[in-house]
């Protein structure tokens, strides 16, 4: 029933010939040589950066996390925060506020770090929900209202927040309503013993470099490029079957009667047309990322676990029994034919 560990995308046959489509390709490869052993995490990222979505990352401590997020936002031309999360933050600690000034008599806007186009919220649920829902709304909306005034944020604005499974108090997990408001729900684990003697090296590497005169910073990736690889991804073929067993997942994660009884007992809620719509865009961009200019099966289904696994939830009777978002997910990709 579980799905095995998918493995990173793979330039296909039929090429994408495109000068936007290389570029891509050689960031993917910089992150993937700085990046040892998450090559899930670097494709998730590369995907929610074409699909204009956001990512909330899962994993362990020390996995890679924020040191991925840190060298995408390197190879792009735009500017990059970090918030951490505590329990003491104010929603004012990221949107900004009016700041009086005296010698003006006026007030001024202070611009918070939610501003800047690559955000890194880490470990969301130690937030209070105040905090949590300030930053939803501003994924959401992609405006932020400080007093009578709104601000819009940048055309290209990706979130990438992460949470902690080990520890439990002190946190605020999310709702389930507000998981919806992410692309995609990545779960990482940690690498296996060839990556992890690779990431010895690396670190060393990296001690000595840091001990060095800077090199010269390497050409980065356009806003506008970004912008370009978006339409791309959007004009992608899906052939109208595709699209038919797209959407039969999604109604299947409502009402799996027609599929299997069972099933349709243990989910209590399915995926909302928000869903539909994320796992569209995901699966283009994982298509644009491997070279082709169609979708194929293969690509609703890679996705389909991170798109769907926070918004399908287990009945009370199925949580009792262990299932959960993944499982039923993993359900749902076995019981509905593929076209």
């Amino acid at each position: 029933m579980n799905l095995p560990p998918e493995l990173p995308i793979e330039t296909t046959a039929a090429v994408v010939t495109s000068a936007l489509h290389e570029e891509f390709t050689a960031l993917r490869d910089a992150l993937a040589a700085e990046i040892v052993g998450q090559s899930l995490l670097i494709d998730r990222l590369l995907i929610a950066l074409l699909a204009d979505g956001h990512l909330l990352v899962e994993g362990a401590p020390g996995l890679a996390k924020t040191t991925a997020i840190r060298a995408l936002a390197s190879r792009v031309d735009a500017s990059f925060a970090r918030i951490q999360f505590t329990p003491d933050l104010l929603p004012a600690d990221l949107t900004g506020t009016d700041i009086w000034r005296a010698q003006e008599g006026r007030f001024e806007f202070q611009a918070g770090p939610i501003f800047h186009p690559i955000l890194l919220a880490d470990e969301i649920n130690r937030a209070p929900a105040k905090v949590q829902s300030a930053l939803l709304e501003a994924m959401g909306e992609r405006q932020v209202t400080v007093g009578r005034n709104t601000y819009a944020l940048p055309q290209v604005f990706l979130v990438m927040a992460t949470q902690n499974p080990i520890e439990q108090e002190g946190t605020f997990p999310l709702p389930e309503a507000q998981l919806d408001r992410f692309l995609m729900h990545v779960r990482i684990g940690y690498p296996d013993a060839s990556a992890e003697t690779e990431i010895l090296r690396l670190a060393r590497e990296r001690a000595l470099q840091a001990m060095q005169p800077k090199a010269a910073p390497a050409r980065k990736l356009s806003l506008e490029k970004i912008e370009q690889a978006r339409r791309a991804v959007l004009e992608l073929h899906m052939a109208p079957q595709l699209e038919r067993y797209l959407v039969a997942l999604v109604l299947a994660s409502r009402d799996a009667s027609a599929y299997d009884a069972a099933l349709a007992r243990r989910i209590a809620w399915g995926a909302s047309p928000r869903g539909s719509i994320a796992l569209e865009r995901c699966a283009r961009a994982r298509a644009w990322l491997a070279g082709r200019d169609f979708v194929t099966p293969d690509d609703i289904r890679a996705v389909a676990p991170d798109v769907l696994r926070h918004r399908v939830l287990p009945s009370y009777e199925a949580a009792a029994e262990g299932w959960d978002g993944e499982r039923l997910v993993a359900a749902l990709l076995d019981s509905v034919p593929l076209p």
